[in-house]
């Protein structure tokens, strides 16, 4: 059946014509990241044999990368070892089919975010002034470009660094480390995602900001304690060296000092605006 297009102006719409509206975005958003998500269950392979079960692999770019980095400083290195000391493994009779229909859906996600991202800004839009939509025609492209910088730094730095370090920590020689898939793919995913959202932060600022939720002060003030806050996190997921924890930090760091500037762009944006109503 086809939708029943509403044509009432956004002002004037009630809540239920509202709901209707983001209904249908929500949808037609659920339909592309279900149809991205069945080539990528076909393509079953690729997805983790390459993609998901490369960071498994010492041949892998990053561990390349630090190992050559070792031995150019002269040191010994994890990163130069022949392979990781563990398995993979599943235990529950469902385990692998129900890990490759969720990875389908995650990849879904994370290919079609761009057209969420669009669909979401479709409903938010009309609500905005025209000057304000002209502001931000390019949203959906910086915010996709952040999005996947994210995604390419959880997967090339973040996970691997985790699954290198979780994978040879050993609290005694007598635990031999045979993973579960799903909390394999669990490690690999939550990288990823969470790098996605984490680089989004310019973009979070900006409508905080709009809103009047921060200022550049309050980061400013808080920017210590943000330091130490990520310091603490690097420290968690990467191997327990120094190198390793600086390379996770130092581009976390560098969006939040980009974010304190975003908001001071906006303020001086808003105290221009009441300038100039003011003269009007």
């Amino acid at each position: 059946m086809a939708k029943k297009k509403n044509t009432k102006p956004h002002n004037e719409m009630s809540f239920l014509d509202h709901l209707e509206e983001l209904r249908w975005h929500l949808i037609r958003s659920v339909f592309v990241v279900v149809i991205i998500g069945c080539i990528a269950f076909v393509m079953r392979e690729f997805i983790f044999d390459t993609i998901l079960f490369g960071p498994k692999k010492m041949d892998f770019p990053t561990y390349r990368f630090f190992c050559k980095a070792a031995t150019f400083l002269g040191f010994d290195s994890a990163f130069c070892a022949d392979k990781l000391p563990f398995t993979i493994q599943s235990r529950l009779m469902a385990g692998q089919f129900s890990a490759h229909i969720w990875t389908s859906i995650w990849a879904g996600f994370i290919i079609g975010f761009p057209y969420v991202l669009y669909e979401m800004w479709k409903f938010i839009s009309p609500g905005l002034y025209e000057k304000e939509r002209k502001n931000s025609r390019g949203f959906i492209l910086i915010a996709s470009f952040l999005f996947f910088l994210g995604v390419l730094f959880g997967y090339y730095v973040v996970a691997p660094l985790s699954i290198n370090f979780l994978g040879t920590y050993q609290v005694s020689a007598e635990v031999t480390n045979e993973f579960d898939l799903a909390s394999y793919v669990a490690t690999v995913r939550s990288a990823v995602i969470a790098c996605g959202v984490l680089f989004e932060l310019p973009i979070i600022i900006f409508f905080l900001t709009k809103v009047g939720l921060i200022t550049p002060e309050i980061m400013k003030k808080y920017r210590k304690i943000a330091l130490v806050i990520v310091l603490i996190l690097s420290a968690v997921i990467t191997p327990p060296d120094v190198a390793s924890q600086i390379i996770v930090a130092v581009p976390v760091l560098i969006l939040y000092q980009i974010s304190i500037y975003i908001s001071k762009m906006v303020l001086k944006r808003e105290a221009k605006k009441e300038a100039k109503l003011k003269k009007g």
